[in-house]
């Protein structure tokens, strides 16, 4: 039972991530393809003004995840951290390099450093996920055996499945944040980048769409017992739940109901995440170790589930109150002190800069 209750909290959290870490790195996908600076100008700082107050506090999802993956089922842990650990290296350099240009470029004194901080922003924002599907991949399609570095360092993630986990990972980023953007630049005034967005969107839900019907060929031929799981009455419910939200969101979005197309979109998202675990359940690898049998012990995961609590009721309230403020607008920027860093910048730049 407890181990049951520890694999669906882990769930929750992945779920949290896939839909908060996932527009915020749709943002930085939408970044990279915003054209020049001038042409670019307005929708990167409508990407900025959104993600800005937010971005960081989406990271808690992911390292709460692997914490608890790594406490409760530790031996799993270990054989996906080793089998996979060069996607999962290329993913946390990518956090990396994408924080960093995100900050540095606020702050970059000249525009040529602006672009380049730009680029480590918007190229990372789209390998991240990408290098984060292919782990789910490889994991999805039995391809991590139980043991330290027992799997196939290259072949674990460079496969079909794992490549469609990733390409699958970049479009549904890319379409939850048209969808959220959309409403941002409605709260903004901005009628012309909700349409900007609004296309996007649409575009990025049909490519989704597309990608998932041919997801399915590649499922049925490279992981078999992941297709057979899918198609059980618990995975086939979640996924046409999936198709459900997705149709309804691009209906919505078509239709510019902005709002309402938010939760469908999460919706689409996170029903595709909880029909591979239903899919895979009892398992935490596939035919290599089940969730009862190489779970820690029972006053471990007793103390994780009072952590667990203890965390919602300090977390959750403080995350709600912080997205309330960005959605009503009530975070603002102050005005440039004299002494900041920011004034100085401001002094120092050329009249071609400042242009």
């Amino acid at each position: 039972m407890l181990p049951n209750v520890i694999a669906g909290i882990i769930w929750l959290g992945i779920s949290a991530y896939a839909i908060f870490g996932g527009a915020d790195f749709g943002g930085g996908i939408w970044d990279l393809f915003a054209g020049g600076p001038e042409k670019g100008r307005r929708p990167r700082a409508l990407i900025e003004r959104a993600i800005g107050p937010v971005w960081e506090a989406n990271h808690v999802w992911l390292i709460f995840v692997l914490v608890y993956l790594w406490t409760a089922f530790p031996e799993p842990f270990v054989s996906i951290a080793t089998t996979l650990w060069i996607p999962l290296t290329l993913a946390a350099l990518g956090i990396i390099f994408r924080g960093s240009g995100f900050a540095f470029r606020k702050w970059a004194d000249t525009v040529g450093r602006q672009r380049w901080y730009g680029a480590w922003f918007a190229g990372a924002s789209a390998l991240t996920p990408f290098f984060l599907g292919t782990v789910v991949g490889g994991v999805a399609s039995a391809r991590v055996p139980l043991g330290n570095a027992e799997g196939d360092v290259f072949g674990s993630w460079l496969n079909p499945t794992s490549l469609l986990g990733g390409v699958m990972a970049v479009v549904a980023c890319a379409y939850l944040a048209a969808v959220l953007l959309t409403r941002e630049a409605v709260l903004d005034q901005e009628t012309d980048l909700a349409e900007y967005f609004r296309l996007r969107g649409l575009i990025a839900g049909a490519a989704a769409g597309v990608v998932a019907i041919a997801g399915i060929f590649v499922l049925r031929w490279d992981a078999p017992s992941l297709y057979e799981g899918l198609l059980s009455t618990r995975g086939i419910v979640l996924i046409i739940g999936s198709a459900a939200g997705g149709v309804a969101s691009l209906w919505l979005l078509w239709n510019r109901r902005f709002l309402a197309a938010r939760p469908t979109a999460a919706l689409a998202t996170v029903a595709v995440l909880w029909g591979w675990g239903a899919a895979q359940y009892p398992w935490v690898l596939e035919d290599a170790a089940s969730i009862e049998d190489f779970a820690a012990s029972d006053p471990v995961l007793t103390a994780m589930i009072i952590a667990f609590a203890a965390a919602a009721v300090l977390v959750v309230p403080s995350l709600v109150w912080l997205f309330r403020l960005t959605q009503t607008r009530s975070l603002v920027e102050g005005d440039i002190r004299a002494d900041s860093t920011e004034a100085l910048m401001i002094k120092n730049q050329t009249p071609r800069e400042k242009a």
